[in-house]
Protein backbone atom coordinates (compact mmCIF):
# COMPACT_ATOMS: atom_id res chain seq x y z
CA UNK A 1 0.00 0.00 0.00
CA UNK A 2 1.34 3.41 -0.94
CA UNK A 3 1.85 5.75 2.00
CA UNK A 4 0.29 9.15 1.57
CA UNK A 5 1.82 12.30 3.04
CA UNK A 6 -0.15 13.82 5.93
CA UNK A 7 -2.67 16.47 4.96
CA UNK A 8 -1.57 20.06 5.32
CA UNK A 9 -2.85 21.88 8.37
CA UNK A 10 -4.95 25.00 7.95
CA UNK A 11 -3.27 28.20 9.07
CA UNK A 12 -4.60 31.76 9.18
CA UNK A 13 -2.76 35.08 9.33
CA UNK A 14 -3.82 37.98 11.57
CA UNK A 15 -2.34 41.24 10.28
CA UNK A 16 -1.50 42.09 6.68
CA UNK A 17 1.32 44.56 7.21
CA UNK A 18 4.79 44.59 5.72
CA UNK A 19 5.98 41.35 7.34
CA UNK A 20 2.95 39.25 6.37
CA UNK A 21 4.11 38.88 2.76
CA UNK A 22 6.90 36.57 3.96
CA UNK A 23 4.42 34.40 5.85
CA UNK A 24 2.01 34.23 2.92
CA UNK A 25 4.80 33.26 0.53
CA UNK A 26 6.16 30.63 2.92
CA UNK A 27 2.70 29.15 3.46
CA UNK A 28 2.14 28.97 -0.30
CA UNK A 29 5.36 26.95 -0.70
CA UNK A 30 4.91 24.75 2.37
CA UNK A 31 3.82 21.10 2.27
CA UNK A 32 2.79 21.47 5.93
CA UNK A 33 0.34 24.35 5.69
CA UNK A 34 -2.51 25.72 3.62
CA UNK A 35 -3.84 29.25 4.05
CA UNK A 36 -7.36 29.18 5.46
CA UNK A 37 -8.02 32.87 6.07
CA UNK A 38 -6.63 36.30 6.91
CA UNK A 39 -7.75 39.28 8.92
CA UNK A 40 -6.92 42.97 9.07
CA UNK A 41 -9.15 45.88 10.09
CA UNK A 42 -7.93 48.04 7.19
CA UNK A 43 -10.03 47.55 4.05
CA UNK A 44 -7.07 48.17 1.72
CA UNK A 45 -4.18 46.61 3.74
CA UNK A 46 -1.89 46.90 0.71
CA UNK A 47 1.42 45.49 1.86
CA UNK A 48 0.75 41.80 1.47
CA UNK A 49 -2.30 41.66 -0.74
CA UNK A 50 -0.88 42.67 -4.09
CA UNK A 51 1.33 39.66 -4.79
CA UNK A 52 0.94 37.06 -2.08
CA UNK A 53 -2.70 36.65 -1.07
CA UNK A 54 -4.43 33.98 -3.19
CA UNK A 55 -7.83 34.74 -4.63
CA UNK A 56 -10.77 33.35 -2.73
CA UNK A 57 -9.10 33.18 0.70
CA UNK A 58 -11.65 34.28 3.34
CA UNK A 59 -10.87 37.69 4.76
CA UNK A 60 -12.10 39.14 8.04
CA UNK A 61 -11.82 42.55 9.68
CA UNK A 62 -11.31 41.05 13.15
CA UNK A 63 -9.34 38.07 14.43
CA UNK A 64 -12.21 36.98 16.67
CA UNK A 65 -14.46 36.60 13.65
CA UNK A 66 -11.74 34.61 11.90
CA UNK A 67 -11.41 32.25 14.87
CA UNK A 68 -15.18 31.89 15.31
CA UNK A 69 -16.24 31.51 11.68
CA UNK A 70 -13.75 28.90 10.54
CA UNK A 71 -11.42 27.82 13.30
CA UNK A 72 -7.95 27.21 11.80
CA UNK A 73 -5.42 24.66 13.00
CA UNK A 74 -2.96 27.48 13.79
CA UNK A 75 -2.73 31.25 13.71
CA UNK A 76 0.10 33.58 12.71
CA UNK A 77 0.00 36.90 14.59
CA UNK A 78 1.67 39.54 12.40
CA UNK A 79 -0.26 42.55 13.71
CA UNK A 80 1.37 45.62 15.32
CA UNK A 81 3.36 44.76 18.44
CA UNK A 82 0.88 46.16 20.96
CA UNK A 83 -1.78 43.71 19.71
CA UNK A 84 0.32 40.54 19.89
CA UNK A 85 -0.54 39.40 23.40
CA UNK A 86 -4.28 40.02 23.13
CA UNK A 87 -4.66 38.24 19.78
CA UNK A 88 -2.50 35.34 20.97
CA UNK A 89 -4.59 35.02 24.14
CA UNK A 90 -7.81 34.87 22.13
CA UNK A 91 -6.36 32.18 19.88
CA UNK A 92 -5.17 30.15 22.86
CA UNK A 93 -8.62 30.44 24.43
CA UNK A 94 -10.03 28.98 21.20
CA UNK A 95 -7.53 26.11 21.38
CA UNK A 96 -5.56 27.35 18.36
CA UNK A 97 -1.73 27.12 18.38
CA UNK A 98 -0.06 30.47 17.85
CA UNK A 99 3.01 31.65 15.94
CA UNK A 100 3.45 35.25 17.06
CA UNK A 101 5.88 37.73 15.56
CA UNK A 102 8.43 39.00 18.04
CA UNK A 103 7.95 40.45 20.54
CA UNK A 104 5.50 38.12 22.24
CA UNK A 105 4.08 41.11 24.15
CA UNK A 106 5.07 44.66 25.08
CA UNK A 107 6.49 43.65 28.46
CA UNK A 108 7.33 40.52 30.47
CA UNK A 109 4.20 40.79 32.64
CA UNK A 110 1.87 40.58 29.63
CA UNK A 111 4.07 37.89 28.11
CA UNK A 112 3.88 35.74 31.24
CA UNK A 113 0.10 36.11 31.34
CA UNK A 114 -0.44 34.80 27.81
CA UNK A 115 2.20 32.09 28.35
CA UNK A 116 0.37 30.94 31.48
CA UNK A 117 -2.86 30.69 29.46
CA UNK A 118 -1.09 28.62 26.81
CA UNK A 119 0.44 26.28 29.39
CA UNK A 120 -2.89 25.78 31.15
CA UNK A 121 -4.63 25.04 27.85
CA UNK A 122 -1.71 22.93 26.55
CA UNK A 123 -1.67 25.02 23.37
CA UNK A 124 1.70 25.82 21.70
CA UNK A 125 2.70 29.50 21.81
CA UNK A 126 5.73 30.07 19.57
CA UNK A 127 7.56 33.35 18.99
CA UNK A 128 8.95 33.93 15.50
CA UNK A 129 12.71 34.48 15.67
CA UNK A 130 13.34 34.20 11.95
CA UNK A 131 17.05 35.01 12.04
CA UNK A 132 17.86 31.73 13.79
CA UNK A 133 16.96 30.03 10.48
CA UNK A 134 19.40 32.07 8.38
CA UNK A 135 21.52 29.95 6.02
CA UNK A 136 24.71 31.92 6.67
CA UNK A 137 24.29 31.46 10.43
CA UNK A 138 23.82 27.72 9.92
CA UNK A 139 26.98 27.60 7.81
CA UNK A 140 28.90 29.47 10.51
CA UNK A 141 27.83 26.97 13.15
CA UNK A 142 28.87 24.06 10.92
CA UNK A 143 32.32 25.61 10.48
CA UNK A 144 33.04 25.84 14.18
CA UNK A 145 35.60 23.28 15.38
CA UNK A 146 34.12 20.75 17.79
CA UNK A 147 35.06 21.08 21.42
CA UNK A 148 36.34 24.67 21.23
CA UNK A 149 34.18 26.99 23.35
CA UNK A 150 32.98 30.40 22.17
CA UNK A 151 34.71 33.13 24.16
CA UNK A 152 32.75 36.09 22.80
CA UNK A 153 30.08 36.97 20.27
CA UNK A 154 29.12 40.21 18.55
CA UNK A 155 25.75 40.54 16.83
CA UNK A 156 25.03 43.61 14.73
CA UNK A 157 21.52 44.51 13.65
CA UNK A 158 21.78 47.78 11.78
CA UNK A 159 19.28 49.37 9.39
CA UNK A 160 17.41 52.54 8.62
CA UNK A 161 14.00 51.61 9.95
CA UNK A 162 12.05 53.90 7.64
CA UNK A 163 13.30 51.86 4.67
CA UNK A 164 11.85 48.65 6.11
CA UNK A 165 8.40 49.44 7.38
CA UNK A 166 6.42 50.52 4.32
CA UNK A 167 3.12 51.91 5.56
CA UNK A 168 3.47 50.35 9.02
CA UNK A 169 4.24 53.62 10.81
CA UNK A 170 3.38 52.06 14.17
CA UNK A 171 7.04 50.98 14.35
CA UNK A 172 7.87 54.64 15.03
CA UNK A 173 5.36 54.91 17.90
CA UNK A 174 6.96 53.64 21.15
CA UNK A 175 3.53 53.01 22.69
CA UNK A 176 2.56 50.57 19.91
CA UNK A 177 6.02 49.20 19.16
CA UNK A 178 6.99 48.70 22.81
CA UNK A 179 9.98 51.00 22.36
CA UNK A 180 12.26 51.28 19.34
CA UNK A 181 15.23 49.29 18.11
CA UNK A 182 15.68 47.55 21.47
CA UNK A 183 12.07 46.37 21.66
CA UNK A 184 11.71 45.32 18.03
CA UNK A 185 15.13 44.27 16.72
CA UNK A 186 16.56 43.40 20.12
CA UNK A 187 14.61 40.13 20.45
CA UNK A 188 16.06 38.73 17.21
CA UNK A 189 19.60 39.74 18.18
CA UNK A 190 19.27 38.43 21.74
CA UNK A 191 17.84 35.16 20.44
CA UNK A 192 20.89 34.67 18.20
CA UNK A 193 23.16 35.21 21.21
CA UNK A 194 21.17 32.68 23.23
CA UNK A 195 21.31 30.14 20.40
CA UNK A 196 25.11 30.41 20.43
CA UNK A 197 25.95 30.95 24.11
CA UNK A 198 22.98 29.70 26.09
CA UNK A 199 21.34 31.83 28.75
CA UNK A 200 22.72 35.34 29.13
CA UNK A 201 22.15 38.37 31.34
CA UNK A 202 22.48 42.09 30.64
CA UNK A 203 25.67 43.55 32.09
CA UNK A 204 25.50 47.06 30.65
CA UNK A 205 23.56 49.02 28.05
CA UNK A 206 23.78 52.39 26.33
CA UNK A 207 20.67 53.66 24.56
CA UNK A 208 20.28 56.76 22.38
CA UNK A 209 16.84 58.22 21.63
CA UNK A 210 15.61 60.78 19.13
CA UNK A 211 13.52 63.86 19.92
CA UNK A 212 10.28 61.79 19.95
CA UNK A 213 11.64 59.41 22.60
CA UNK A 214 12.16 56.54 20.17
CA UNK A 215 15.29 54.52 20.88
CA UNK A 216 17.26 54.60 17.61
CA UNK A 217 20.57 53.12 18.74
CA UNK A 218 21.75 50.81 21.49
CA UNK A 219 24.79 48.84 22.55
CA UNK A 220 24.20 45.98 24.97
CA UNK A 221 26.82 43.97 26.84
CA UNK A 222 25.80 40.46 27.92
CA UNK A 223 27.39 37.69 29.96
CA UNK A 224 26.72 33.96 29.63
CA UNK A 225 26.77 31.36 32.38
CA UNK A 226 29.69 29.71 30.57
CA UNK A 227 31.84 32.80 31.09
CA UNK A 228 31.52 33.93 27.49
CA UNK A 229 30.58 37.53 26.71
CA UNK A 230 28.45 39.07 23.99
CA UNK A 231 27.88 42.48 22.50
CA UNK A 232 24.72 43.43 20.63
CA UNK A 233 24.73 46.55 18.46
CA UNK A 234 21.36 47.91 17.32
CA UNK A 235 20.78 50.89 15.06
CA UNK A 236 17.66 52.25 13.36
CA UNK A 237 19.50 55.21 11.77
CA UNK A 238 22.15 53.23 9.91
CA UNK A 239 22.74 54.23 6.26
CA UNK A 240 21.90 50.94 4.57
CA UNK A 241 21.71 47.55 6.23
CA UNK A 242 24.20 45.35 8.09
CA UNK A 243 23.27 42.20 10.00
CA UNK A 244 26.04 39.87 11.01
CA UNK A 245 27.54 37.66 13.70
CA UNK A 246 31.21 37.53 14.73
CA UNK A 247 32.57 34.89 17.10
CA UNK A 248 35.89 34.65 18.89
CA UNK A 249 36.70 31.17 20.13
CA UNK A 250 38.73 30.17 23.15
CA UNK A 251 41.63 29.22 20.86
CA UNK A 252 41.80 32.82 19.57
CA UNK A 253 40.31 32.17 16.13
CA UNK A 254 37.54 34.37 14.77
CA UNK A 255 34.58 33.36 12.65
CA UNK A 256 32.11 35.63 10.88
CA UNK A 257 28.73 35.30 9.17
CA UNK A 258 27.10 38.03 7.09
CA UNK A 259 23.41 37.17 7.45
CA UNK A 260 22.60 39.06 4.24
CA UNK A 261 25.24 37.37 2.06
CA UNK A 262 23.89 35.51 -0.94
CA UNK A 263 20.63 37.46 -0.85
CA UNK A 264 21.11 40.39 -3.17
CA UNK A 265 17.67 41.97 -3.06
CA UNK A 266 16.51 44.25 -0.27
CA UNK A 267 15.23 42.10 2.63
CA UNK A 268 15.58 39.04 0.37
CA UNK A 269 17.13 36.92 3.13
CA UNK A 270 13.76 36.85 4.86
CA UNK A 271 12.15 34.60 2.23
CA UNK A 272 14.19 31.51 3.14
CA UNK A 273 14.15 32.27 6.86
CA UNK A 274 10.36 32.31 7.00
CA UNK A 275 10.13 29.06 5.02
CA UNK A 276 12.26 27.34 7.65
CA UNK A 277 10.35 29.06 10.46
CA UNK A 278 7.01 27.72 9.17
CA UNK A 279 8.50 24.23 8.87
CA UNK A 280 9.74 24.37 12.45
CA UNK A 281 6.37 25.61 13.68
CA UNK A 282 4.72 22.65 11.95
CA UNK A 283 6.82 20.38 14.14
CA UNK A 284 5.83 22.32 17.26
CA UNK A 285 2.14 21.95 16.42
CA UNK A 286 2.48 18.28 15.46
CA UNK A 287 4.06 17.40 18.82
CA UNK A 288 2.06 19.90 20.88
CA UNK A 289 5.16 20.86 22.79
CA UNK A 290 5.29 24.05 24.87
CA UNK A 291 7.23 26.74 23.06
CA UNK A 292 6.86 29.95 25.05
CA UNK A 293 10.20 30.16 26.87
CA UNK A 294 12.25 31.80 24.10
CA UNK A 295 9.67 34.55 23.60
CA UNK A 296 9.56 35.28 27.33
CA UNK A 297 13.32 35.32 27.69
CA UNK A 298 13.67 37.84 24.87
CA UNK A 299 11.08 40.08 26.55
CA UNK A 300 12.98 39.89 29.83
CA UNK A 301 16.25 40.88 28.17
CA UNK A 302 14.56 43.84 26.46
CA UNK A 303 13.16 44.95 29.82
CA UNK A 304 16.59 44.57 31.42
CA UNK A 305 18.13 46.80 28.74
CA UNK A 306 15.60 49.55 29.41
CA UNK A 307 16.15 49.14 33.16
CA UNK A 308 19.91 49.50 32.65
CA UNK A 309 19.26 52.62 30.57
CA UNK A 310 17.19 54.17 33.34
CA UNK A 311 19.89 53.36 35.86
CA UNK A 312 22.48 55.17 33.70
CA UNK A 313 20.31 58.24 32.87
CA UNK A 314 20.79 60.83 31.52
CA UNK A 315 21.40 59.33 28.07
CA UNK A 316 22.41 61.25 24.95
CA UNK A 317 20.06 61.66 22.00
CA UNK A 318 20.56 61.19 18.29
CA UNK A 319 18.95 64.36 17.00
Amino acid sequence: MTAHPPAARRIAVAGLGVISRYYLAAIAESPDWELSGVCDPRPDAPEALADHLPAGVPRHADHRALLADDRPDALVVAAPNHLHAAIAADAVAAGVPVLVEKPLALDPVAGREVAALALAAEVPLYTAFHRRYNDQLAALVRRLPPGVPIASATVRYLERIEEHIGGDTWYLDPARCGGGCVADNGPNAFDLVRQLLGEVRVVDAAVARDATGLDRQATVELAAASGASARVELDWSYPGEAKDVRLRLADGTEHHADLLAGHAGFKSSLWHEYRHLLADFAGVVATGRPAHIDGLRALELVADVYAAERAEAPVGGVG
